[in-house]
């Protein structure tokens, strides 16, 4: 079959974007993770981070899927919805839009932009949960909040919050962040353990000047990658109840892959995170593929979407001189 596809990223967390709303398209579970493990590995002319599978929604504008590149399906994904943010709004011609994804109907609205000439969404992330059941995480306790798990070190202290996939933050200082502690940890959760049956995405939080911080994130079921949309979201809400950032107000958030812009809700107690930043098109190609055999696929000729890459570069760029300032 023909699969047409648009490459896109979110903070540089790349993804393959599938419309399944104007396509005659369908796939079966076991065809979404084998088209994620054989169309996103990296020694392949695509390659990504993951799939966004686009589809119709009985109640809300559009529905999205996320499949990571290892073909686990992951409950929410902040740089992905961006990019379904855009498609779905420029779709409908809308500038605001609901998401239906899995455990949330999500609103989503286009920005001015974050950075000139840069397409920019924002999405909302929720719901947010402090209870270890619910990422889960097996501690006899009820939430972890700055603590420390001594039997993966005995000097961090850590916050665990699903959003809702599950997220294991720590605020470091940069010694840590440059080291091996964080690929140690997370490689540890992240096979057989007894802590996180599951897994979990791991993320180390450097803070810089009032307002800005850098966030290094494992992401489950991908590994390190340029940005976790739902990292920087939970690690803004942990630096604010931290007393390090304030809610109500914008946090910069600065990553490998650029850098978002993060505001943080509290209505008594129950937390929201507008994560606000890029929805880059990379390129659209259309790929032949047999959905028995999807390694084998074979690539059409690419259309670029050249000024936005240059454009989202300048930004790169401008995030990675303010990070020298500070690491």
């Amino acid at each position: 079959m023909q699969l047409k596809i648009t490459k896109c990223h979110g903070s540089g967390n790349d993804f393959l974007l599938i419309d399944e709303i104007t396509n005659d398209y369908a796939f079966s579970e076991k065809e979404c993770a084998d088209l994620a493990k054989a169309l996103c590995n990296r020694n392949t002319e695509l390659g990504a981070d993951g799939i966004l599978f686009v589809l119709k929604s009985d109640h809300a504008d559009g529905r999205m899927r996320v499949f990571n590149s290892d073909g686990s399906e992951a409950s929410m994904c902040g740089n992905g919805l961006r990019c379904v943010a855009r498609y779905v709004c420029e779709l409908l011609g809308k500038d605001s839009a609901v998401i239906e994804t899995m455990r949330a109907d999500l609103e989503v609205e286009k920005q001015e932009d974050i950075f000139p000439g840069i397409p920019t969404y924002q999405v909302e992330i929720s719901p947010v949960s402090f209870r270890l059941n619910d990422l889960p995480l097996s501690l006899d306790q009820e939430t972890l909040m700055n603590e420390k798990i001594t039997r993966l070190s005995d000097e961090l202290t850590f916050t665990a919050v699903a959003v809702p996939n599950p997220h294991l933050i720590s605020i470091v200082d940069t010694d840590v962040i440059q080291s091996e502690t964080q690929k140690q940890i997370s490689e540890y959760v992240n096979g057989p353990n007894e802590l996180f049956p599951d897994g979990v995405n791991v993320s180390f939080v450097k803070p810089f000047e009032n307002g800005h911080i850098y966030v290094r994130t494992f992401e489950r079921g991908v590994g390190f990658t340029n940005a976790c949309g739902t990292a920087m979201s939970a690690s803004s809400l942990v630096t604010c109840l931290q007393g390090i950032n304030e809610m109500e107000k914008p946090i910069q958030v600065y990553n490998n892959g650029g850098k978002v812009r993060c505001v943080v809700h509290d209505n008594e107690g129950k937390y929201k995170i507008d994560l606000i930043g890029n929805a880059t098109y990379m390129y659209q190609v259309v790929v032949q593929v047999n959905l028995e055999h999807p390694e084998a696929f074979e690539m059409g000729e690419k259309f670029l979407f050249a000024a936005e890459e240059e454009r989202y570069a300048e930004l790169q760029k401008d995030a990675k001189d303010y990070i020298s300032k500070w690491m």
